[in-house]
């Protein structure tokens, strides 16, 4: 069965979905799936047999929500839930200062006009593009200028094992001038399950305005997990995403950000534990500086064994007209096994003098008298490596501003 599916989609008798619908059929006919030759692919390209025959799901949600029964978050939240790709519709209650749609009622509305498709070029992000095809399934969450959330949005994405499905997600979120906000996404699915999330967030967060954006991504063992955050950010506005990935087949989160303005900042910060035979996690990043003054900082570690091969590629772009702007990048690994894989492409591109950036990369086993001083103390091995790696990884968890969220995630990782 092909990508490429004639199936009927909601909101095919409005043009200006459908016109989208088209340009973005354009571009992927054009540029297809990326190959061992795509240089932003090339640790972890991927072909359309890895797909393996995926099916587009055009019906209804026919979940009865029961994956998400006994959800208990330590922390008080506003809940959105997904299931197979499809949008559980019903009250959200938003509080004041805070629009929730689906993405087709605020496309029916015109709410999304300004926003949707508006931040990045699908012919740069092949897997976007085929997003932008099956364009239906998604949310628009708009935050008024100056209102502070006290609670986070949390996003729970399901599946089950019950089809081999390929999930296309849109989601355009917009935090205005100063605006202050929180966004959870919790990835899960069932342990036998077989799918492809492919999800595209677009991001725009305003003038003096502050976005927090945790990503927890624990799936099924051959679930294939593909995520695009097309990220835009004002003057003196601060965007802040933590990734933390654990298992997976074939994950890849991808951030593209655009500091536009004098004063805007981002921070990108993960962690990764890989343990399965064959398992891939690719955290790729793309952070350009196009005004003075901006400012932007990462740091990832991560953990594999086991055959797993963990891959970072982190691209600092300074443009000419960027005087003065920060850019920090840094990424650590472990190896626990001689089968494990590594790889890590850290890139600068800098055409202004006035600036500071830095960038490095470092990879290892673990220190064995760090091993052999807690064996000495009736610490069996096993658990004191345990510890170790836990202490390697809690750097980056403690650099996350709400630590109740971070607990949550550090507790299941």
């Amino acid at each position: 069965m092909s990508l490429l599916q004639n199936i009927n989609l909601w909101g095919d008798d409005i043009p200006y979905l459908s016109g989208l619908r088209e340009k973005s059929l354009i571009s992927f006919e054009k540029n297809g799936l990326p190959n061992p030759k795509t240089e932003a692919w090339r640790y972890s390209y991927f072909r359309e047999e890895d797909l393996q025959n995926p099916q587009i799901d055009n019906e209804p949600v026919k979940c009865d929500g029961h994956c998400h029964n006994g959800d208990e978050l330590p922390f008080d939240a506003l809940q959105i839930k997904y299931c197979n790709g499809k949008l559980h519709i019903n009250d959200w209650n938003a509080p004041k200062g805070v629009t929730i749609k689906s993405l087709i009622e605020a496309i029916y509305d015109g709410d999304i006009k300004s926003y949707l498709n508006k931040s990045f070029n699908a012919d740069d992000f092949p897997f976007a593009a085929l997003n932008g095809v099956y364009l239906e399934q998604g949310l628009f969450i708009l935050i008024e200028r100056g209102t502070v959330l006290e609670e986070p949005l949390y996003i729970k994405y399901h599946n089950h094992a019950d089809k081999n499905r390929l999930c296309n997600i849109r989601n355009v979120i917009v935090a205005e001038n100063r605006a202050k906000a929180t966004i959870i996404e919790h990835f899960c699915a069932e342990e036998r399950a077989l799918y492809t999330q492919n999800t595209v967030n677009e991001i725009f967060v305003g003038s003096n305005a502050k976005l927090q954006h945790y990503v927890w991504q624990n799936e099924a063992k051959n679930a294939h997990h593909i995520a695009l955050n097309s990220v835009q950010v004002k003057e003196g506005g601060n965007y802040a995403a933590f990734y933390a990935n654990g298992v997976c087949g074939f994950s890849r989160h991808e951030s593209y950000i655009r500091l536009l303005q004098e004063g805007a900042g981002a921070e990108v910060n993960g962690v990764y534990k890989l343990s399965e035979a064959n398992q891939v996690c690719d955290i790729s990043t793309n952070i350009r500086h196009l005004a003075p003054h901006t400012y932007s900082n990462q740091l990832v570690k991560g953990v594999a064994k086991t055959k797993a091969k963990g891959v970072f590629q982190g691209q600092i772009h300074i443009a000419p007209d960027a005087q003065q702007a920060e850019g920090h990048q840094l990424h650590r690994a472990l190896l626990l096994d001689d089968n494990a894989e590594i790889d890590c492409k850290p890139e600068l591109e800098v055409f202004a003098d006035d600036v500071k950036c830095s960038h490095g990369a470092s990879s290892g086993d673990l220190d064995r008298e760090q091993i052999f001083y807690m064996q000495a103390r009736g610490i069996g091995e096993d658990e004191a490596r345990n510890i170790l790696v836990d202490a390697y990884l809690n750097e980056v968890f403690a650099l996350n501003e709400n630590q109740d969220i971070s607990e949550w995630i550090k507790a299941q990782f």
